[in-house]
């Protein structure tokens, strides 16, 4: 089995690159991961194994038709991470034209090959950001499509791509829409890594507006778990939504990881909020615990302090780019 995970060098990718090495994710065991990524600010080969002999790095851009026609063929399945990701960067300046080439035409571009190599099954990872802000319960699979940002703008586009790929051309594809991500090997742009890297380091953090923006968490691990379930078992055409169940405003979680890392409420400095800042986040997992069996298994509050533990404990990986752009929630 040979299987090309796109983005496979960014926080969620190499997990799941991670994992498959591993032998984590049933079925595949023993499969081969070309590991396909453009290497940007958020990508990092140091996260995926150096010499494992069931790995294949490719560097290159899900934008470029020739790399993916010459190395699709012979793989059975794609699970395509590639995106810009980071909601702030999509507001600043020009900057979100890269996000609608890199999620959108990548999307397009990448579907269009895997059409004419043969590839027979693909799971297109998004984001519940799509969905725009819901002021009570939680959004469905059935909820329209309503992005409030450039960045949940591209990714919305992106899922309507693979829906017409889907719907056009038979394509097997599967559709996964996540809550918040968080969990070790994260850029520290992210709210969590961005916070305990600068407690760490003794320096305040930024807490946009009131911090009354509510976000559901969901560990990295149980992402990817929930990812595979799909790739293994979900339907073409269909969405799954996947969540962790752990909802907290942006102000409780800033209290969490104060007090994870010893610091004092004197370390939050509010700053003007940002711009079209959704005021929260739900999802309704339901589909895919009944259709899949889906269920996270990391508690949060274990999940975050052994997060917290993991930026301790690896300084080398992150202060070499944590003092970057972008640096704010």
């Amino acid at each position: 089995m040979r299987i090309l995970v796109t983005g496979a060098a960014g926080f969620i990718g190499s997990h799941y690159v991670r994992g498959l090495l591993a032998g984590e994710y049933p079925g595949w065991e023993s499969a081969h991961v070309t590991a396909l990524d453009k290497l940007t600010y958020a990508g990092n080969r140091a996260n995926l194994p150096a010499t494992h002999e069931r790995l294949t790095f490719v560097r290159g851009d899900v934008c470029d038709p020739v790399l993916l026609r010459d190395l699709l063929p012979g793989h059975d399945a794609v699970v395509h991470f590639a995106a810009e990701s980071h909601v702030d960067r999509s507001l600043a300046g020009a900057g979100a034209g890269e996000f609608f080439r890199t999620n959108v035409m990548g999307t397009q571009t990448l579907l269009d090959a895997v059409l004419h190599s043969g590839v027979e099954r693909v799971v297109h990872v998004s984001t519940d950001e799509v969905y725009g802000s819901i002021e009570q319960g939680s959004w469905t699979e059935k909820w329209p499509l309503e992005p409030n940002t450039p960045y949940a703008a591209s990714k919305a586009g992106s899922d309507l791509v693979a829906r017409a790929y889907w719907r056009t051309h038979g394509l097997d594809l599967s559709v996964t829409r996540c809550s918040n991500n968080y969990g070790p090997y994260q850029h520290p742009e992210k709210v969590i890594p961005l916070f305990v890297t600068n407690l760490l380091e003794g320096r305040g953090v930024p807490l946009y507006g009131d911090g009354r923006n509510v976000r559901e968490w969901l560990h990295v691990a149980d992402h990817c778990r929930a990812i595979h379930l799909v790739l293994n078992g979900g339907q073409p055409g269909e969405i799954y939504n996947i969540g962790g169940g752990n909802e907290y405003t942006n102000r409780d979680l800033t209290l969490k990881l104060l007090e994870l890392t010893g610091a004092g409420e004197d370390m939050i400095h509010q700053v003007p909020d940002r711009k079209a800042h959704d005021l929260r986040y739900s999802i309704d997992e339901s589909k895919i615990r009944a259709e899949l069996g889906y269920a996270p298994q990391v508690d949060f509050e274990q999940g975050l302090a052994e997060t917290v533990a993991w930026y301790r404990d690896n300084p080398d990986w992150w202060k070499a780019i944590a003092h970057g752009p972008g640096r704010e929630l």
